[in-house]
C-alpha cells in the first residue's frame, strides 16, 4: 500500500499540470511532516470517534488496533517514499527528459516509455533505505496493541522474566530481516544498474 501512494504522488508532483503538482505536494508535506506515532494514534483512538457506536464497536471488535498500524504506517511511509520516487524522476538528466517529451508523445508515454523505467533503478538504494525505516517503525505498533516483533518480545520478558534472552533474539531477529531485505535490494540494484549513469559509491561517471 504504501507503494502504491508513493507511486502516485511521486510521480504527480513531477507532470507539467500545476494544479495535480500541488495537490501531491499538499499530500506529501502534510503526512511526512507529522511523526509516525501521532498518526497511529489519530486512527486508533481518534478516527473511530466520527462514525456510530455500533460501528466503533465492531471495528474494536475486530482487529482495529491492527487497521490502524496500517493506516498509519502506509500514509506516513507512502509520503516519504513518494519524495524517493519523485528525486529519482527529477534526477534525470535534463537533456534525456527532454529528449524523452520530444521523441515520444502524447504526454502520459515519455513517463511510461522513457522517464519511469530510468528512475526506478536510481532510486534503488533510497528504497532500500525507506523499506529499512519501514520494518523498523513498525515497532510502534505496539503502543496500539498490535502483537508485531517488539509487542512479542516484551510478553515474553513479562511471562519468564528472562530480559536477556527475549531482547537479545528480538534483536537478532530485527538483524536478520533488515540485513535481508538489504541483500536483496542489493542484488536488485546490481542487476538494474545503467552503466555510465549509476555507479556503485553513489557516483555517476560524466
Amino acid at each position: 500500500m504504501p507503494s502504491y501512494w508513493a507511486s502516485c504522488s511521486g510521480l504527480c508532483e513531477t507532470v507539467p499540470f500545476r494544479p495535480l503538482r500541488a495537490v501531491a505536494t499538499a499530500y506529501v508535506e502534510f503526512f511526512r511532516n507529522v511523526p509516525l506515532l501521532v498518526w497511529l494514534f489519530f486512527w486508533y483512538f481518534g478516527a473511530p470517534e466520527a462514525l456510530p457506536e455500533s460501528m466503533r464497536q465492531w471495528l474494536i471488535h475486530h482487529g482495529w488496533n491492527f487497521w490502524s498500524a496500517v493506516a498509519g504506517i502506509s500514509i506516513y511511509h507512502g509520503a516519504r517514499m513518494s519524495e524517493v520516487i519523485r528525486s529519482g524522476i527529477q534526477s534525470i538528466p535534463r537533456r534525456s527528459s527532454r529528449r524523452a517529451f520530444q521523441r515520444v508523445s502524447p504526454f502520459p508515454r515519455p513517463y511510461r516509455l522513457i522517464i519511469i523505467p530510468i528512475a526506478l533503478r536510481l532510486i534503488v538504494p533510497p528504497v532500500t533505505n525507506e523499506s529499512l525505516n519501514l520494518l523498523k517503525n513498525s515497532s510502534l505498533a505496539m503502543t496500539i496493541g498490535v502483537a508485531e516483533l517488539t509487542f512479542a518480545t516484551r510478553q515474553i520478558e513479562t511471562y519468564t522474566a528472562k530480559a536477556i534472552e527475549a531482547f537479545t533474539a528480538g534483536t537478532v531477529i530485527y538483524l536478520v530481516l533488515c540485513l535481508s531485505i538489504a541483500f536483496i535490494m542489493n542484488k536488485v540494484e546490481r542487476r538494474f544498474a545503467i552503466p555510465g549513469l549509476i555507479a556503485r559509491g553513489g557516483r555517476a561517471e560524466h
